[in-house]
């Protein structure tokens, strides 16, 4: 796959200075100039003035410049405006608007995370200790950034883009509602959606395991109950367990770890979901504002393009 992750997003905003405190809070580190880290991704998100919240630009890693000449020919195909500058190949999402940005970048080689000793019936591996999640002290710290939600009133558009332009995997699809897209070996790293006006759900944020879920949500959400989407549970589409958040602007944004790894070269058959399968496998029920988040109807009034 010519495609090996999603780098970093441009969200824009209207309050910068509440929003840039949540992701503070979230666990991203400020860099300056609206820009904010994850501890092995760099910089991965910056936060823009903008008058309602919208996904400004998305950018993706190539591994050279072949590979931007051979989604430019792709793009052609599908006559997706686009240019090549440099390193770098730019072209926009049409059905939302959305800027997108392919970038030639190193691949990214994780810390591996120690397993934790986990006790069992049948199997003792912490013998005399206390489990290593609930004694941790150090504030939780997103690792990278692994996936978008985007709602598009143009699925199929969208779908071609992503697709047979952009050189995306299919993953799993939610019968009558979305497809959960990958370009890298996570299970997906975008989920497109149909939805009522264009706009982005969620980005999310992988931490190391469930107990650094629980943890960084704790932290999180101290003096903050608002904050509070759904969770503590597990997907289907992907089998990562989740947290999701609100942002001031409304934008949500998760926690999760365990996602299926699928590699590049591997045989893996896309599902058909519905109903709660499609969302989750165990969990409290989300919300009608995970669903349809408040601020929809006022998007449509302000006609963003996402």
């Amino acid at each position: 796959m010519s495609l090996h992750r999603l780098d970093s997003i441009v969200l824009g905003v209207p309050d910068l200075a509440r929003t840039a405190h949540f992701y503070e809070d979230f666990g991203l580190t400020a860099v300056g100039d609206g820009q904010f880290s994850t501890s092995e991704g760099g910089v991965q998100l910056r936060l823009v003035p903008a008058s309602s919240r919208r996904l400004v630009a998305a950018v993706f890693a190539v591994d050279d410049t072949d590979d931007l000449h051979r989604i430019a020919t792709q793009l052609s195909a599908i006559d997706a405006e686009h240019v090549i500058v440099g390193a770098a190949l730019h072209t926009r999402e049409p059905s939302t608007g959305t800027a997108i940005e392919l970038t030639v970048s190193p691949r990214l080689n994780q810390t591996p995370f120690p397993a934790a000793k986990v006790n069992a019936p049948g199997r003792i591996d912490r013998l005399n200790a206390r489990a290593e999640g609930i004694i941790a002290e150090a504030k939780v710290t997103p690792r990278r950034l692994g996936h978008i939600v985007l709602g598009t009133t143009n699925f199929d558009t969208a779908y071609t883009f992503f697709t047979d332009g952009l050189g995306f995997k299919v993953s799993d699809i939610v019968k009558g509602s979305g497809v959960f897209l990958r370009c890298s070996t996570d299970h997906h790293n975008i989920l497109v959606q149909r939805s009522p006006v264009q706009f982005m759900h969620h980005s999310s944020w992988q931490v190391d395991d469930v107990d650094a879920i629980g943890r960084g949500a704790m932290d999180l959400l101290d003096g903050h109950p608002e904050r509070h989407i759904w969770g503590l549970g597990r997907h289907y589409a992907g089998s990562n367990f989740f947290w999701y958040f609100k942002d001031p602007a409304g934008n949500f944004a998760e926690y999760h770890s365990d996602m299926d790894h699928i590699p590049e070269d591997a045989l893996w058959t896309p599902e058909e979901l519905e109903g709660a399968r499609g969302l989750f496998r165990w969990g409290p029920p989300p919300p009608p504002s995970f669903i349809d988040p408040e601020d929809l109807a006022d998007l449509m009034i302000h006609g963003h393009s996402s």
